[in-house]
């Protein structure tokens, strides 16, 4: 038995310009990795060269049966120095844009996707309260120049990340963090004093919080201003909350923390980004790990959880009617069958959901290949494609074909 997907549907994987490009050493993120010490386990570096290879990496993923591919812009290589703006970079997009559409794929593009320019942490980064229009400048020049190519855009990716990783105990709070070694480091490389240091990773305070909700409204407002009918929204990952042990009310605690605080700020938007990886159980003492013989992934032990695709946009879904497109879905895993398992699962969820007249855009599986994975470096494998680290040659995963098959059809079996 045949499910067709909606006439139009998006079909595709995504990636990031810092985890894919390559040497984006105007960004935050290329100094934090060089410190000693340094919060990641390795540099960037080349990453998977997609700065040279789009034309190539656009064409394969074309040849596979994709129809969309979701990538970020480097604000670091746009504008290098506050309040300059290189046209040469700003063409190189362009050209990547034309790619896409030459390849029959839609553009989905994020504006701020984790990195930022070293001048913006050096003033102040995401707690300063100039970043807002700073950022607003950016995604005006960008809308100026590039909008007419872009299909879909997004503001911000995963706001809600350093607040989802500081409840989960993966990042310091902002009061912990200036003691921190490294931070003491970065805060000299930037110029600034370490209860100043915030790149957008790290920014989980209050404040910092509603900065980010500024700046995605004044985004919003900077990017219809030039291009009024282009979609626009922002993403947020929505990763299943588990109440265990009485965990109740720590549960929807942590949740409206996490997920609800950033779905108010977007409930006028025309699309929302959704984002799920993985079960966060909770307890009334926090966030647990997974109990022993569950199935874990490659990266920062999250629980092996296909459900948590259909159950987030069901949950989003009741805050907020904003279309959905899932921009972000998938594993870690050197096993490419529990890959395909794990796309299937997630499929049938969205099948579920689309019969319950749930408006859901497209699928985007993370990530189009194996690539820099911020502090855990190259080892998690969450990719469809995988990338050779010593002459940067993709070889294809049974997973990236079957989606691609998907696409074709527009269409599962169920």
């Amino acid at each position: 038995m045949k499910y067709e997907f909606p006439k139009g549907f998006l079909w595709g994987a995504a990636s990031s310009a810092y985890q894919v490009e390559g040497n984006n050493i105007n960004s935050d993120s290329w100094v934090m990795e060089h410190l000693v010490p340094s919060p990641n386990k390795e540099p960037a570096l080349d990453a998977c060269d997609h700065y040279h290879r789009y034309p190539e990496d656009l064409a394969l993923f074309s040849s596979l049966g994709w129809n969309a591919y979701r990538f970020s812009i480097e604000w670091a290589r746009i504008e290098p120095e506050e309040g300059y703006f290189s046209f040469a970079e700003m063409e190189h997009y362009r050209r990547m844009l034309a790619a896409c559409h030459e390849n029959n794929l839609t553009p989905v593009v994020t504006f701020h996707h984790a990195t930022s320019p070293r001048w913006l942490i050096s003033s102040g980064g995401w707690q300063d309260r100039n970043t807002p229009k700073k950022f607003a400048r950016y995604c005006a020049y960008l809308a100026k120049h590039l909008g007419d190519l872009i299909d879909v855009g997004f503001t911000i990716n995963q706001p809600n990340l350093p607040v989802l990783l500081l409840k989960e105990k993966i990042n310091p709070s902002a009061d912990q963090m200036p003691a921190l070694p490294w931070v003491i480091k970065a805060a000299q490389a930037f110029g600034v004093p370490p209860e100043n240091f915030r790149p957008h990773s790290w920014a989980s305070s209050p404040n910092d919080v509603q900065i980010q909700v500024e700046a995605h409204r004044c985004a919003m407002d900077a990017i219809k201003s030039v291009r009024s009918e282009l979609p626009v929204g922002w993403t947020i990952l929505a990763d299943w909350f588990q109440a265990e042990n009485g965990g109740e009310e720590t549960m929807k605690q942590y949740r409206r923390e996490t997920i609800d605080a950033f779905l108010d700020a977007c409930k006028n938007d025309d699309i929302l980004g959704l984002q799920a990886y993985t079960k966060v159980r909770v307890s009334p003492d926090g966030v647990q790990t997974p109990p022993p013989g569950a199935e874990l992934t490659e990266s920062y032990g999250w629980e092996y959880y296909p459900d948590v695709l259909e159950n987030s946009i069901r949950y989003v879904n009741s805050k907020t009617r904003v279309p959905i497109l899932v921009t972000e879905n998938g594993i870690a895993t050197s096993d490419d069958a529990r890959r395909i398992t794990w796309i299937k699962h997630s499929l049938r969820g969205l099948k579920n959901c689309l019969e319950d007249h749930i408006d859901i855009r497209g699928y985007l599986y993370w990530s189009t290949m194996d690539n820099f994975e911020w502090l855990e470096g190259y080892s998690p494998k969450f990719g469809m494609i995988a990338v050779n680290r010593e002459d940067q040659s993709r070889i294809v995963k049974e997973s990236a074909r079957y989606l691609g098959e998907v696409a074709r059809k527009n269409a599962i079996e169920i």
